[in-house]
């Protein structure tokens, strides 16, 4: 799945991130996390790195999905490699991959999220603001906001185990908010992908108030909340 967001090149951070003891090393797939995925962040370098592999996750999460994909896009894992250089340049960036054994017993990428917390000033947040209604707080350099950008999961997760807390998918989310203590988190969503929709609210995602901001006719997108 994917919640399309547009990027804008600026200074990356990457700092130190805790690891679980029980997330010590990969796993061959399972349900539960001690016999499924390791999720561990990657630096900036790490993402150049795979961006490869990373590409070929979007692909193969998204082929099913048509409605998440532009008409115009040819490439979608192309695109996709194109838009998270961009965003990986932001301040605050943080990007998380889960690992599995396959039967090989190669380490594969299975899973991964992304996103990075909303400063006031700058042009993606003017595109953002449009969404927020009045009683979201507005980000300041406290960074109250965190975007998920994406949340790249094969169809099982999306479709089954959804509201238990090992779901991979609700895994990834609550890692990328853990160090931003009181960080609300904020994904915007095309309003033509049902699909996506309907698993991000399974996830524990949820939608705005009736009341709290009236969505325009011509609002390609919708807003969801977490926290």
């Amino acid at each position: 799945m994917s919640a399309r967001i547009p990027g804008h090149p600026a200074i990356t951070r990457s700092g130190p991130h805790r690891i679980p003891a029980d997330e010590a090393r990969p796993r061959r797939p399972g349900t539960r996390p001690r016999e499924g995925e390791f999720v561990r962040p990657l630096t900036r370098r790490q993402v150049d790195d795979r961006i490869g592999e990373l590409g070929e996750l979007y692909t193969r999460t998204t082929s099913c999905e048509p409605a998440i994909l532009d008409p115009s896009d040819r490439d979608g894992g192309i695109v996709f490699r194109q838009r998270l250089a961009g965003l990986v340049r932001r301040p605050g960036f943080e990007l998380l991959v889960a690992e599995a054994v396959d039967a090989s017993g190669a380490t594969v990428i299975s899973a991964c999220a992304y996103g990075f917390p909303v400063r006031g000033a700058g042009p993606w947040w003017q595109g953002l603001d449009g969404y927020l209604p009045g009683s979201l707080p507005r980000p300041t350099s406290s960074e109250r906001l965190f975007v998920i950008a994406d949340i790249l999961v094969e169809r099982r997760v999306r479709t089954q185990d959804q509201s238990r807390d090992w779901n991979l998918a609700r895994r990834l989310q609550k890692r990328l908010l853990a160090d931003h203590t009181g960080a609300l988190g904020v994904i915007l969503v095309d309003r033509g992908d049902a699909d996506t929709y309907r698993a991000l609210l399974s996830w524990g995602w949820r939608r705005l108030p009736a009341g709290a901001r009236r969505p325009s006719l011509f609002d390609s997108r919708c807003l969801l909340v977490l926290g």
